[in-house]
């Protein structure tokens, strides 16, 4: 994959942002215990957010018309928020064509680890190495109520993906006697991580300080060996470039 291209269709498009590894309700965990979870951090920030160009409040009846929704703002927000499909579906457009490699699609969802009470967003993937059309973000609400989106909310979440290359694999089930290296990595893991906790849970001075075990996060084996010469700790996706104006002529 070399690149994203993404074709505004008018000067109201959603601006477009590289995604953030921070989440409020992982601030709010304890110690921001949240953010040892490296999986985490790294899906959180794997990809670019559409953020909603003005605020807005969405409210259904649990009813399955397209009348049955409605969408309130001070801003004129109804070419960027619609009924569209009823059912309790809110739709709201990306008003962009997006353009990737031959292969590579963009898998397009709501920004991960970040939920919304009352609203779940639903996940697509548009092949869009060839599609010459922009695509929708759709939200189904979970229960009759109401809903506020914030200007400049992340509404959006684009991933680019080699989605042909999923045709070639095959998921194999074997036991793990059959593997007997990562057996034995696995059941010293396991040692250790007991262990550790069962210092933390006395107390441990040792433990206590050292506040959890760092070996996924530094992409290392428990006896400190490196695991993973492209091991991700930390990623920012670059920001959108934007177009150069042509230099004008001198007289």
């Amino acid at each position: 994959m070399t690149g994203l291209i993404c074709y505004r269709i008018h000067d109201r498009a959603p601006e477009i942002v590289p995604a953030r590894a921070d989440r409020r309700w992982m601030d709010e965990t304890n110690q921001r215990y949240a953010y040892r979870c490296l999986p985490l951090t790294i899906a959180n920030s794997m990809g670019w957010e559409l953020l909603t160009p003005e605020a807005f409040t969405v409210a259904w009846n649990g009813r399955p018309g397209l009348g049955d929704i409605t969408i309130e703002s001070e801003a004129d927000i109804g070419y960027f928020a619609q009924s569209h499909f009823g059912h309790g579906i809110l739709t709201l457009q990306t008003a962009h064509i997006f353009r990737t490699d031959p292969g590579y699609a963009l898998w397009v969802r709501g920004c991960p680890n970040l939920p919304k009470d009352g609203l779940s967003p639903l996940d697509g993937v548009v092949e869009t190495d060839w599609v010459n059309f922009s695509f929708t973000m759709n939200w189904q609400f979970t229960q009759a109520g109401r809903v506020s989106f914030d200007k400049g909310e992340p509404f959006c979440f684009i991933t680019p993906f080699a989605y042909r290359s999923l045709d070639a694999i095959v998921p194999q089930i074997v036991p793990l006697d059959t593997a007997p290296d990562i057996k034995a990595h696995y059941e010293e893991y396991r040692r250790l991580r007991i262990d550790f906790n069962a210092a933390l849970a006395r107390h441990d001075p040792e433990a206590v300080r050292m506040g959890w075990q760092k070996w996924y996060f530094r992409g290392q084996n428990p006896d400190g060996e490196p695991a993973n010469p492209q091991h991700l700790s930390k990623l920012r996706v670059a920001a959108p470039s934007k177009p150069q104006s042509p230099a004008r002529e001198e007289d």
